[in-house]
């Protein structure tokens, strides 16, 4: 049977699709107000070719039927606050809290529409700033590597002699050795294999630089997990901004200023712990809807069907 010509049916005859209230304006904005509820997560994600939606969702519903809240084009704080606003503002006042990234324009979107709720910062995204300052650096010592043998080799020709790159004890090249590092950089110490942290004592030592900015990664990810008291984790915070200050990254520089732009927000995960992996998860499930669907032909038609599922 055709695959396409099935879809088609079921779009035209076995559905709703034709008679769905939303279908209209379903690419331009969605808005389901009985699903609002007092925890809310909000982020973007994208359906088709790039293009971003800004998906607000229910923690209580727990990516299950009811989760969709509001699914609007675009990221521009006036036209999904718009949208939101549609929802009486006696409902929006009764939300305690969401958790949101570190974007101004969902910030924006937050405060706005939920005037009453604990705006959260995503811990994670904290963290992932951090990873890729380190990532950064371990980036550039690799090209500078790369660089170097490339001269050398080219060196060896003109003199007729043979390059031979220097190989650490465990096979691996520098070149080789800032590539495969990767994932060491990613992990936690007590997380890496053997042969992880045979890798990871030659980094370093190599590049003392990389370990202490690999540390400061590590340290902001401990005051996440092992900090229980809003107080406690200002004052881990202050030791951390100062120990980037002495370091000297500008990268751990600039994170360091985004944090302290961001404080009251970060600091409001110490209450409940909250964080935006609801929302994340959601993502990946609107793309696995999408892979699944190899693709999205039709926005409206793939709105309709994620929120029979998911609205």
């Amino acid at each position: 049977m055709d695959g396409r010509k099935l879809l088609r049916h079921y779009r035209d005859y076995l559905s709703e699709f034709k008679v769905w209230e939303q279908r209209k304006h379903a690419d331009k904005w969605l808005l389901y107000p009985h699903n609002l509820g007092k925890y809310l997560s909000i982020d973007e994600t994208s359906l088709s070719h790039g293009e971003l939606y800004t998906v607000l969702t229910n923690k209580a519903a727990k990516g299950k039927k009811g989760a969709i809240i509001a699914v609007v084009a675009g990221t521009k704080a006036e036209a999904v606050i718009s949208i939101i606003n549609k929802i009486p503002e006696r409902e929006r006042k009764k939300v305690l809290e969401i958790t949101l990234d570190m974007a101004g324009n969902m910030e924006l979107i937050a405060k706005k529409c939920f005037p009453c709720a604990v705006r959260v910062t995503d811990r994670f995204h904290v963290q992932k700033l951090a990873t890729e300052a380190v990532q950064e650096i371990r980036i550039r010592y690799r090209w500078d590597a790369i660089d170097m043998e490339n001269g050398a080799i080219e060196h060896a020709k003109k003199h007729n002699s043979t390059f031979s790159p220097e190989i650490f004890h465990n096979g691996d090249s520098l070149k080789q050795l800032l590539a495969r590092s990767r994932y060491v950089l990613y992990k936690k110490a007590f997380e890496w294999t053997p042969n992880q942290k045979e890798r990871a004592a030659l980094l370093f030592e190599r590049y003392p630089d990389l370990n202490e900015a690999y540390s400061l990664s590590m340290e902001l990810s401990q005051i996440f997990d092992g900090t229980t008291e809003k107080l406690l984790g200002l004052a881990k915070l202050a030791k951390w901004h100062e120990k980037v200050r002495q370091a000297g990254f500008k990268a751990f520089g600039t994170i360091s200023r985004s944090i302290q732009n961001h404080s009251e927000t970060i600091l409001n995960y110490f209450d409940n712990r909250s964080t935006n992996a609801s929302a994340e998860s959601f993502n990946a499930k609107i793309k696995a809807f999408r892979s699944q669907f190899r693709g999205v032909r039709c926005i409206k038609f793939f709105l309709y069907r994620l929120t029979q599922i998911y609205a």
